[in-house]
């Protein structure tokens, strides 16, 4: 059974219009897709009014576990190189199975489904910058500027030419230095408390957190560039890329994304959280509180490594000076509080780390995590579901399962839950009292599943708390 969606499509004039467009047809004549590209499959074009390419929730009702991991992984990528009858065998189903699952669930298949996002996402270059046709094409990793015209009279019965000409005034974005790209977002977003969760965390040279500003370096394609992110309005975040090329301009912005969750089940989460008397008060004060992501999984696993057992300011300290010894000097980034590349998995997996400040157990498992990411026994995709995933972090010597279930939460996993944590143990104890066992814990979390992340970040952040 289709999800019923938020994309309004009217059979009369062949338009699709996302939820506050001014158009008012009969609703007779209405139909409703729970994606944007669904929409487009059944024939519909985008409305030039509301311009709803710029904006992709997650389905408002959601269809089956397998469906929505599937959903992910495609928004994440997984088929930008990959194939349909490999993200099957990912997710455990055949190819043709996967097909009828997301036909039936959301209307369109998964790879119209990715390519109608590489789609939305060179028209919104067109709207929003001075790339030229060539430029977007090469940026939103299409072969050719040929097959970008093929895709868009496909999707939008229009060339890319038209399109530009066609496009406000105010589409136009003006940045002080770098490419301004808008990043679309549903649902309400804690931006401010986000950033307060990534400044104490911040990684001393590689990023940098002001009031209003998210800054990091870079590497793309081993060059070294910087990204920027900030809040333009309550339904955008503004990206300001300052990158050595653009070629694969659609994964920088896919990684930027992901380091506020944007495509996170954000309306989900909250209905299933906001019936818990405990996590109910933290939701209701602020909705748009998401688990933070991250640009690099291998960075954030050190990170936790680093972390271990110890507090927040001194992970930092420790980091900071790994960073300094290993990672690649960037000159000309000192006003930005930024200098350095964080070091690879090859630079770490034989680093001695005398002198760092850590026993001779984390810099062994510290050179565990590298050696295995180097030698991709260990992949950090987040391709699978979350108990493999915390099982292969866990073979390798050092990391358990706290580890295993931050560098999974920090990777995007909605139900990665370390439950051994101090801070979210003192959270769920009585002011006075013992911290609750792991095993306590665990067992109180499961009514959150499948968001027990988004818990975790509840608890983490509420006042006087100490998050991991």
């Amino acid at each position: 059974m289709r999800a019923v969606g938020p994309y309004r499509a009217v059979v009369t004039t062949g338009i699709y219009c996302r939820p506050g467009c001014s158009a008012r047809p009969l609703e007779v004549n209405v139909l409703n897709f729970p994606l944007a590209a669904a929409a487009e499959a059944a024939g519909f074009r985008a409305c030039l009014r509301c311009r709803p390419y710029r904006w992709e929730p997650p389905p408002s009702e959601g269809p089956p576990q397998v469906v929505r991991r599937a959903l992910r992984l495609v928004l994440e990528g997984a088929l930008d190189t990959g194939t349909e009858e490999r993200l099957g065998a990912e997710i455990g189903v055949s190819a043709r199975h996967l097909r009828r699952l997301f036909l039936s669930h959301l209307g369109v298949s998964p790879a119209r489904l990715a390519g109608s996002r590489r789609a939305h996402f060179a028209r919104r270059l067109l709207d929003d910058t001075d790339l030229s046709v060539t430029e977007v094409a090469l940026a939103s990793g299409f072969g050719s500027v040929r097959q970008l015209n093929r895709s868009f009279l496909e999707i939008f019965r229009a060339t890319p030419t038209s399109l530009r000409a066609r496009r406000r005034a105010a589409d136009r974005l003006a940045a002080d230095g770098g490419l301004p790209i808008r990043l679309p977002l549903s649902g309400p977003l804690a931006f401010r408390e986000m950033l307060g969760f990534l400044r104490t965390r911040a990684i001393p040279g590689v990023e940098a957190v002001t009031e209003g500003t998210y800054r990091r370096t870079v590497a793309i394609d081993g060059d070294p560039g910087v990204i920027e992110i900030d809040q333009l309005d309550p339904e955008t975040l503004l990206l300001r890329a300052h990158l050595p090329h653009w070629e694969g301009l659609f994964d920088v912005v896919r990684r930027a994304r992901r380091i506020f969750n944007l495509d996170g089940e954000v309306a989900a989460a909250n209905e299933l959280l906001s019936a818990d008397p405990r996590l109910g008060p933290l939701v209701a004060r602020r909705p748009g509180m998401r688990p933070p992501g991250t640009w690099d999984g291998f960075e954030v696993g050190v990170r936790a490594i680093v972390g271990q057992q110890v507090s927040v300011r001194g992970a930092t300290t420790i980091i900071g000076r790994i960073v300094a010894r290993y990672g690649t000097e960037v000159e000309g980034l000192a006003p930005l509080g930024l200098s350095r590349l964080f070091p690879g998995p090859e630079a770490l997996a034989g680093a001695e780390m005398d002198g760092i400040g850590m026993p001779a157990t984390r810099v062994a498992a510290i050179r565990n995590f590298a050696a295995a990411v180097a030698e991709h026994r260990l992949h950090l995709e987040r391709r699978a579901p979350l108990e493999g995933l915390v099982g292969e972090i866990t073979e390798v010597p050092g990391l358990g399962p706290w580890t295993a279930h931050y560098l999974a939460l920090r990777l995007g996993e909605p139900d990665a839950f370390p439950a051994s944590d101090l801070g979210l143990r003192r959270a769920l104890g009585t002011a006075g009292g013992e911290p609750p066992r792991p095993s306590e814990v665990e067992q109180v979390a499961t009514a959150w599943r499948p968001f027990r992340a988004w818990a975790a970040l509840h608890l983490w952040t509420q006042p006087g708390s100490q998050g991991a």
